[in-house]
C-alpha cells in the first residue's frame, strides 16, 4: 500500500499527474563514473538545516522512501525538513509565512511557473561546475529542456524522468484472435490493429485510446503549448496540432461503434476506467510510470506494454521526456549544502536504485536503464519499451503552459465528435489567450 501511495502522489504531481515508487537508503563513498562524476564526500564538520518543498503534494513518507532516507544516511549532519503541500497551504502561503525554501522540486509541467512566478529562480551554473555535475551523462533532451527555461542560465537539475508507452490487455487480443502489438509500430499500424478490436460482442469494445492530458504536453511533434516569442497559445495558429489530433485521437475513432461508445461516456474519449475497470479498451497510451500508481488494478489484468506508436515522418521518435527537476532556490542561505544533496541524487548509486524500482532515471547509462523495473512488483513485463524510441525534442516551456493543459485536453473529444477542427481550435485559442492575459495581470 505504501508503494501505491508513494507512486500515486508523484505521478499526479508530474502534470497533474507526476511519478512513482520509492527509494531506500544510500551509502557514502566515491561514485565512479556516475551521472554526476563524483559524489561529494559527506561534510562531517558542518551542519546544515535545509527545507525541501514541492507543489506535488507528495507525502513525507513518500519523500523519505525515495530520497530522504538516502540523503540522511549520506549526510548525517544535515537536517532535512520536507514540507508537504496541503490543499489550502501551498507555495505562496509557505513563503508568506516567512519560511525559507532551500530546495524546490517539481515536474517540467509546473516547474517554470512555480519557480519564476515566486522569484525562486537561481542560476546554478557555478554550483554545477563546483560540484561536478556532468550533464553529458544524462538524457540530452532532458538537459536541453532546462536550458530553455533560463536561456543561458541553469535553474534546475533533472533527477528522474517519465515518458509514454502503449499498454494493452492481452485477454482482449486473445478473445478476438488478434496478434499482440509490437515495439516499433507506427500510428497507422496501431490504428489498423485497433479496428480489429473495435466491435460489439455482448458489449462494445474499442481498440485504442490515449490519455490526452499526458499525450498533449508530451506530444511527439514537439509542438509548444505557448509561442515563447509572442506568449500566445498555439492550438489554432500552429498547423501541426491538426496533424497530431488527426493521427492520435481521431484515427482510432473512425472504426464503427467508437463514437457511439463515446456518447455513452458523455462525449468523452475512453480513458482509465474503460481500460483498468471495465476492461473493454484494448490499447491505451499512458505514462510509463502509471502501473505503479494503480498496482492493484494492473494486477487484475493480463497486460503488457510496447513502445509508443510513431509518426511515419518521425521514425523511432517517441514522446517527449517528462522530467522532474530539483533546484537550489534564490532565497537559500545554504546553497552549497543544498547543491550537494541534489548532486548526490544524480549519482549512479541513486539513479540505479530509482531505475530498479521503476522510476525512470535521467542517466543515459545503458547499465542503469537495463535494470529499469527489475525490482518492481511487475518484474518480467516489457519495461524496455520505455527506452525503445528516442525522446522527441522538448520545446520551450513558459510559465503559462500549465494553464492551457485542461482547455487543450477538452478540445480532444470535441474534435473527435464533430470533426470541426477550425471551430474547436479557434474557440480553444480564444479561451486560452484570455487565461494568459489574466495571468499577466
Amino acid at each position: 500500500m505504501m508503494l501505491k501511495k508513494t507512486v500515486a502522489s508523484v505521478v499526479v504531481s508530474t502534470m497533474m499527474l507526476s511519478m512513482l515508487a520509492a527509494c531506500g537508503g544510500g551509502s557514502g563513498g566515491e561514485d565512479k563514473g556516475g551521472t554526476g562524476t563524483t559524489a561529494q564526500p559527506s561534510d562531517t564538520n558542518k551542519k546544515a538545516d535545509l527545507v525541501v518543498f514541492s507543489n506535488s503534494g507528495d507525502s513525507v513518507e513518500s519523500w523519505n522512501e525515495r530520497f530522504g532516507n538516502a540523503i540522511k544516511q549520506k549526510f548525517p549532519n544535515y537536517n532535512i525538513k520536507y514540507i508537504q503541500k496541503q490543499k489550502d497551504y501551498g507555495i505562496k502561503e509557505l513563503l508568506t509565512s516567512g519560511e525559507t525554501i532551500d530546495i524546490y522540486w517539481d515536474s517540467i509541467g509546473g516547474f517554470a511557473s512555480a519557480v519564476l512566478d515566486n522569484g525562486l529562480e537561481f542560476d546554478m551554473t557555478e554550483l554545477v561546475k563546483k560540484h561536478q555535475i556532468d550533464f553529458s551523462k544524462m538524457e540530452p533532451s532532458v538537459v536541453d529542456s532546462i536550458k530553455l527555461i533560463g536561456k543561458d542560465k541553469i535553474y534546475g537539475i533533472p533527477v528522474f524522468n517519465n515518458n509514454m508507452v502503449l499498454y494493452y490487455n492481452k485477454d482482449l487480443f486473445d478473445k478476438f484472435g488478434v496478434p499482440y502489438p509490437k515495439d516499433g509500430m507506427t500510428w497507422t499500424e496501431a490504428n489498423k490493429l485497433a479496428q480489429q478490436l473495435t466491435r460489439m460482442d455482448g458489449k462494445q469494445y474499442v481498440g485504442l485510446s490515449s490519455s490526452q492530458t499526458h499525450m498533449l504536453p508530451m506530444n511527439q511533434l514537439s509542438i509548444p503549448f505557448v509561442d515563447p516569442t509572442t506568449e500566445q497559445p498555439t492550438i489554432f495558429s500552429n498547423e501541426k496540432w491538426r496533424e497530431y489530433f488527426d493521427t492520435v485521437f481521431v484515427g482510432p475513432s473512425k472504426s464503427q461503434g467508437y463514437v457511439e461508445y463515446m456518447k455513452q461516456l458523455k462525449d468523452a474519449i475512453p480513458y482509465r476506467n474503460e481500460f483498468l475497470v471495465e476492461k473493454n479498451l484494448a490499447m491505451f497510451a499512458w505514462l510509463s510510470s502509471i502501473v505503479f500508481v494503480f498496482p492493484e488494478e494492473f494486477k487484475s489484468m493480463n497486460w503488457d506494454m510496447v513502445s509508443l506508436p510513431t509518426f511515419e515522418s518521425l521514425p523511432k521518435v517517441g514522446s517527449q521526456a517528462y522530467p522532474t527537476y530539483f533546484t537550489v532556490t534564490s532565497m537559500s542561505k545554504q546553497k552549497d549544502q543544498a547543491m550537494k544533496v541534489i548532486q548526490y541524487l544524480t549519482t549512479d548509486e541513486i539513479q540505479t536504485k530509482l531505475s530498479k524500482i521503476g522510476l525512470m532515471p535521467v542517466s543515459n547509462s545503458d547499465a542503469i536503464k537495463k535494470v529499469y523495473g527489475e525490482e518492481s512488483i511487475f518484474k518480467g513485463k516489457n519495461f524496455g519499451a520505455s527506452f525503445y524510441n528516442k525522446f522527441a525534442p522538448i520545446p520551450a516551456k513558459t510559465r503559462y503552459d500549465s494553464l492551457l493543459l485542461t482547455p487543450y485536453a477538452k478540445a480532444v473529444p470535441k474534435v473527435v465528435m464533430t470533426g470541426d477542427y477550425n471551430t474547436v481550435f479557434r474557440a480553444t485559442e480564444e479561451e486560452t489567450a484570455k487565461k494568459i492575459a489574466d495571468a499577466k495581470k
